[in-house]
C-alpha cells in the first residue's frame, strides 16, 4: 500500500525551506526504492513548526517539525514511513494543543488535502453547499446567509447577507462578484493560506454567491506579493471549469457563473473596495466618493458584490450545515469563527480558528505562548497597521466586533502583532503616520497632508521640542483625519496614534536628562 507523506508548499513554508526538504524526501525515497507518494499540501498554519511534515499511518496522520533537509535521512531511519518516533515528532497531528483547541470551519481542510485535487476537495465535504445553493432560488440562498450572521471577515464586520440582498434586488443588465484578496495589513495571512491551502473552497464561495445574486463573472483581486496563491487558484480554476463547477452551466443547474485572478500592483489603498474596483477597471487606485454603494454601482457601473476572502470561503460550511449550525458559534452580533493570525514578537506564531468570543489575553499567553523574546508583552497591535494598540489591562477584551469598538480598537482583519517592553510606541505611532502618508492615495487632504504633518509633529515629540503642544496637536491632527478622509485608510490611522498616546503616555515624555558624573 502506498504510503502519503505531506510536506507543505504554504509560501511560510516555502520561505523556511519545505522545497528543500521535499527534494532531499523524493531523492531519499527513490533511493531506498520506497512505496511513498509525496502530496505539497497546504500549511496548517502551525507556523512556528514549518516546514511540518506529516505522515499518513492506520492510526491517523503523525507530525513532525520543523524538518530541514539534512533530517530526511534519520526520519527515515527513524521508521517515518510507519509514524516512528524520532526528536522531531510531534505525535498525532490532530493532538497538537495549537490545533486541538481550534474550531476549524472555514479551513476545515486547509493542510489537511491536496489543494488542487477536486477529489480530494470533495470527499472532504466540498461542493456539498454548492450543491444545497443550486437547489434553491437565488432569495432563499440569501435568506440563509443573512440568517447565519456572517459579517464581512475584511474588516468592516458589514453583514454579507444585506450586501447580497442589495445585488440581488439592483437592477442591472450585468452583475459581478469580486473577492478582495488584496490582503496587506501586518501580521495578516489567512487570505494567502486559503488560496494556497483549500482553493476550491474560495471557488466554491463565489459560485454561491453568483447564483444567491444574479452575478454570472468573478474576480478576485489580490497582490503581486502572493505568486503562489496567484498560480494555485489559476489552476484551480482550470480545474473547476474543466468539471463543469464553473462556465455555463454549474454543476449542470443551467445557471451561468465564471471567474478569474487579477492582479494588482501592490498598493495598500486598493485593499479599500472603490479603489480596488477602480484598479480592476485599468484605472488609477484611487478612491471613489460614496454614494453611489458599489452594490448598486460598482465595477463597470454594474451592481457589485465585494466580499473578503474569508467571507467567502465561510459560505459553503453555512450552505451546507444550515444557517443555524454556524449562527450557533460565537457571542452577541459577532457569529461564527474567526481566523485569528498571531504574529510579531510572540512564541507560537500562526493561523488559529476559533469561535468569536475568546479573550486577546487568552490568545497572547495562553496560545500564542507569550513573547519569542521571553521579555513582558507591552502592547498588541490588532486589525494590521490601522489597528490599535492595546496594553495588558485591556487583555480582558473579549475578541468581538463590539467589544473591540467599545474600546476604541478594531478587528480587521483579525491579524495581531505582539511587541515587548522594549518597544518604543512613539516610534510606533510615527510609524503609522508615515505609512499613511506613503500609501495615501492622494485624493483627501487630511489623508494626504494629514499624515505628513503628523510625522513631522511626532518627530518634533521626539526631539522635545514643546512637547506638550505638540502632543495637543497631534492629538487634534488625528480628530480631524478620523472625520475628514474619504476612506478607512485615513480615518482609522488615529486608531494606532491615539490608542499609543493614551495606554503609553510615558512614551510620549522627553527622556529624562543624565547628570554628568562628578
Amino acid at each position: 500500500m502506498t504510503t502519503k507523506i505531506y510536506i507543505p508548499r504554504d509560501a511560510a513554508a516555502l520561505a523556511l525551506g519545505a522545497d528543500k526538504v521535499a527534494k532531499a524526501m523524493e531523492d531519499a525515497i527513490a533511493l531506498r526504492g520506497l512505496d511513498v507518494t509525496i502530496v505539497r499540501n497546504g500549511s496548517r498554519g502551525l507556523h512556528w513548526l514549518e516546514p511540518m511534515v506529516e505522515v499518513e499511518t492506520s492510526e491517523g496522520r503523525i507530525a513532525y517539525g520543523p524538518v530541514k533537509a539534512r533530517d530526511v535521512v534519520s526520519l527515515l531511519d527513524a521508521g517515518l514511513v510507519s509514524g516512528g518516533d524520532h526528536a522531531l515528532c510531534l505525535g498525532k497531528t490532530e493532538d497538537i494543543p495549537f490545533l486541538k483547541q481550534q474550531t476549524r470551519l472555514t479551513f476545515a481542510r486547509c493542510g489537511v488535502i491536496d489543494p488542487l485535487s477536486l477529489d480530494d476537495y470533495r470527499s472532504h465535504g466540498g461542493l456539498r453547499g454548492l450543491e444545497n445553493a443550486i437547489a434553491l432560488d437565488s432569495a432563499a440562498i440569501v435568506a440563509q446567509v443573512t440568517e447565519s450572521g456572517l459579517r464581512g471577515r475584511g474588516g468592516a464586520g458589514f453583514p454579507t447577507g444585506i450586501k447580497w440582498k442589495t445585488v440581488l434586488e439592483a437592477a442591472g443588465a450585468r452583475k459581478y462578484i469580486v473577492c478582495n484578496a488584496d490582503e496587506g495589513d501586518s501580521g495578516t495571512f489567512a487570505d494567502r493560506m486559503i488560496m494556497e491551502g483549500d482553493p476550491f473552497v474560495l471557488i466554491e464561495g463565489m459560485a454561491i454567491s453568483g447564483i444567491a445574486t444574479g452575478a454570472t463573472k468573478g474576480f478576485i483581486y489580490t497582490r503581486s506579493e502572493y505568486p503562489h496563491a496567484i498560480a494555485t487558484m489559476a489552476k484551480a480554476i482550470e480545474i473547476a471549469r474543466a468539471a463543469g463547477v464553473l462556465g455555463q452551466s454549474v454543476l449542470g443547474s443551467g445557471r451561468a457563473f465564471d471567474m478569474e485572478v487579477r492582479t494588482g500592483a501592490g498598493a495598500y489603498v486598493c485593499g479599500e473596495e472603490t479603489a480596488l474596483l477602480n484598479s480592476l477597471e485599468g484605472k488609477r487606485g484611487i478612491v471613489r466618493a460614496k454614494p453611489p454603494l458599489p452594490a448598486h454601482k460598482g465595477l463597470f457601473d454594474c451592481p457589485t458584490v465585494i466580499n473578503n476572502v474569508i467571507s467567502l470561503a465561510s459560505v459553503p460550511i453555512i450552505m451546507d450545515k444550515g444557517a443555524a449550525f454556524y449562527r450557533d458559534f460565537g457571542m452577541g452580533r459577532s457569529r461564527g469563527t474567526i481566523p485569528i493570525q498571531i504574529a510579531g514578537n510572540v512564541k507560537h506564531a500562526g493561523l488559529f480558528e476559533t469561535a468569536f468570543g475568546l479573550a486577546l489575553g487568552e490568545i497572547i499567553d495562553h496560545i500564542g505562548g507569550g513573547t519569542a523574546s521571553g521579555r513582558p508583552v507591552k502592547a498588541v497591535q490588532v486589525g494590521g497597521p490601522l489597528g490599535a494598540y492595546f496594553p495588558r489591562a485591556l487583555f480582558d477584551t473579549p475578541f468581538d466586533y463590539e467589544a473591540f469598538a467599545a474600546k476604541d480598537g478594531l478587528i480587521g482583519h483579525a491579524g495581531i502583532v505582539v511587541f515587548d517592553d522594549t518597544a518604543d510606541m512613539l516610534k510606533q505611532a510615527r510609524f503609522a503616520m508615515e505609512f499613511c502618508a506613503i500609501e495615501s492615495c492622494g485624493k483627501c487632504t487630511p489623508c494626504r497632508i494629514g499624515s505628513t504633518r503628523g510625522v513631522e509633529v511626532a518627530d518634533k515629540i521626539a526631539a522635545g521640542i514643546e512637547p506638550e503642544k505638540n502632543r495637543e496637536l497631534l492629538a487634534d491632527l488625528c480628530n480631524t483625519m478620523k472625520f475628514g478622509s474619504l476612506c478607512a485608510l485615513g480615518g482609522f490611522t488615529p486608531y494606532p496614534v491615539v490608542s499609543a498616546m493614551t495606554h503609553f503616555p510615558d512614551d510620549f515624555k522627553p527622556a529624562p536628562l543624565v547628570e554628568a558624573a562628578e
